[in-house]
């Protein structure tokens, strides 16, 4: 019995002695990781300009809400949308019977005070008005006067009249409405007089940039002439939902170009002011979006992808305005095969 039990406590030494010396399993072996080859340049900022490329839309500086001063029955409105007009054209009216009535009213009211003065100024005369009755009567004539020529004014106004050559933008009423004093009846602008303007929105950033008086260029959408312009007026507030700022550009001709209020537009302006940036080969850039890519910089042994602000873009070279300040080296061979992190071999 214990020769047995021996026998099989030295068969089971020999086994567990035979698996504790095997050779390690291969999954435990970690390979070394391969560096990727990249080429380098260095990194030097300079002096440059990068073009802003902004959109909005175009209108005039004049455009303008037609109104009556009193309000009333609108008789007629005498253009319609898309007419031309020219200054002091009538462009619509209202009825006229209460208005004339006012100032019937008060002429009959200044006629009966001009009697009782030229009576008070006889009796006075003689001796028989005090002063007192006699300038009394005279301060009741002049409020008379200027009665009726408030009334006579109303009814002049009763008209709308064009301010300008320009055109019908938009008519709000219909002959036959009741309006109140100040409702717009009309839209109308200065474009006959081709004060045209360009109102795009730029970044907090990109408004900075630019100064009154910048060069820029302008693209309505509807043609593919490009016209050259002038920042003209910068906005000093931000737009409280959008945050963003509005810059005003005013071409320099719009003769041989057809243009309508509200067109799309896009400019591209040049400021005047120079900033630091780089420029960079076009293929190290990546992922570009607008005004905003990803590069590869060398950091040490490793790559390291960074978002930088992209300026002005050539066939061969993009500028970069923002985001390589603290870098040495761009990689600029074999980013498509880099990840953030990855290891490299610099081949130059």
């Amino acid at each position: 019995m214990n020769n047995r039990y021996s026998l099989v406590t030295v068969i089971s030494f020999f086994f567990i002695l035979g698996c504790s010396s095997s050779t390690p399993s291969e999954t435990n072996i970690q390979k070394p990781v391969e560096a990727i080859p990249v080429s380098l340049i260095p990194l030097q900022s300079k002096a440059m300009t990068a073009a802003v490329t902004a959109s909005g839309s175009f209108s005039t500086k004049d455009e303008t809400l037609l109104s009556f001063k009193l309000g009333g029955i609108v008789a007629k409105v005498l253009v319609e949308e898309g007419d031309a007009v020219k200054s002091g054209q009538i462009v619509a009216s209202l009825d006229l019977t209460e208005i004339q009535a006012g100032v019937r009213q008060s002429k009959l009211a200044y006629d009966k005070t001009l009697r009782d003065h030229q009576r008070a100024a006889r009796l006075y005369t003689d001796s028989v008005a005090t002063l007192e009755q006699f300038e009394n009567s005279k301060t009741a004539l002049d409020i008379a006067e200027q009665q009726l020529s408030t009334a006579n004014f109303n009814l002049a106004q009763s008209q709308i009249r064009a301010t300008k050559n320009g055109f019908v933008l938009k008519k709000f009423v219909n002959p036959g409405q009741l309006v109140a004093s100040g409702t717009p009846i009309l839209q109308i602008n200065g474009a006959a007089s081709g004060a045209w303007i360009l109102k795009v929105t730029l970044s907090d950033q990109q408004w900075n940039s630019i100064q009154i008086g910048d060069q820029a260029e302008l693209n309505p959408a509807a043609t593919a002439t490009w016209i050259a312009g002038k920042v003209s007026r910068k906005s000093q507030l931000a737009d409280p939902s959008t945050g963003t700022y509005w810059v005003e550009i005013s071409p320099e001709s719009v003769k041989d170009v057809s243009l309508a209020s509200g067109m799309f537009g896009k400019a591209r302006i040049q400021p005047s002011q120079t900033l630091k940036g780089w420029e960079v080969p076009f293929e190290s850039v990546l992922d570009a979006n607008g005004d905003s890519g990803y590069v590869f910089v060398a950091d040490g042994q490793k790559a390291k992808k960074v978002k930088v602000q992209l300026g002005k873009i050539t066939p061969t070279s993009i500028q970069v305005v923002a985001g390589l300040e603290n870098y040495q080296s761009l990689i600029v061979s074999g980013s498509a095969y880099l990840s953030d992190g990855s290891t490299i071999q610099i081949k130059n």
